[in-house]
């Protein structure tokens, strides 16, 4: 799997890993990085993100980058950006709908709630080459619908990336369960005293 990018020349000094340990907060067993990625949105990172996954996708020959609301657009977008390729988000909806979508129930283990994910058929051509991008990996749960709602559309589900992933959960195998390709920008290997363990990439 691809190494992180040395992306020195964007932020000097700095790359996501390093970001994280300085800027993320552990609360338990959640990382929180609210404060530069998924909430207040720090345009330098972003950068940063933008450029890393753009260098992943680039040789998967993709036609569009799937990602969901709210937190995966951020990162999405960046990359978009910097690659050249549209984006297309899911929107989430709470309770059963009656609209002209591709759409799965995902159940939130962290929030305890189940909700839709859905993306309009017309954004979804058949054929088209598919990235899907965002900012977490952890259970998978969502990840896994967006692919399966690719696969739905006719699309193909090239691969993930995902800008942190939290390797002690169970998300990659999930979504590898699928014969689907992940790759993360920086792997989380464990929580210990309320501190980040990271791991290699290609673990």
């Amino acid at each position: 799997m691809a190494q992180p990018a040395n992306l020195t020349g964007t932020m000097p000094g700095m790359d996501l890993l390093q970001i994280v340990t300085e800027r993320a907060r552990v609360e338990g067993q959640l990382i929180m990085v609210d404060e530069f990625l998924n909430h207040r949105v720090d345009p330098d990172v972003m950068r940063l993100i933008g450029v890393s996954i753009a260098e992943i996708i680039e040789p998967w020959d993709v036609d569009l980058i799937l990602t969901a609301e709210a937190s995966g657009i951020p990162p999405a977008l960046a990359c978009g950006l910097q690659a050249d390729l549209p984006v297309v988000y899911a929107k989430k909806y709470v309770g059963p709908g009656n609209r002209y979508t591709f759409a799965r129930e995902v159940a939130s283990p962290t929030k305890g709630t189940e909700y839709r994910v859905e993306v309009s058929r017309r954004v979804l051509k058949p054929g088209t080459r598919v990235a899907i991008v965002d900012d977490f990996l952890a259970g998978g749960r969502t990840a896994e619908a967006l692919g399966e709602i690719a696969t739905e559309a006719g699309c193909q589900p090239v691969g993930f990336v995902f800008a942190i992933e939290k390797g002690f959960t169970p998300g990659r195998e999930r979504l590898e369960a699928h014969g689907w390709r992940v790759d993360s920008l920086v792997r989380v290997a464990s929580i210990a005293d309320g501190k980040v363990v990271f791991g290699s990439v290609d673990a």
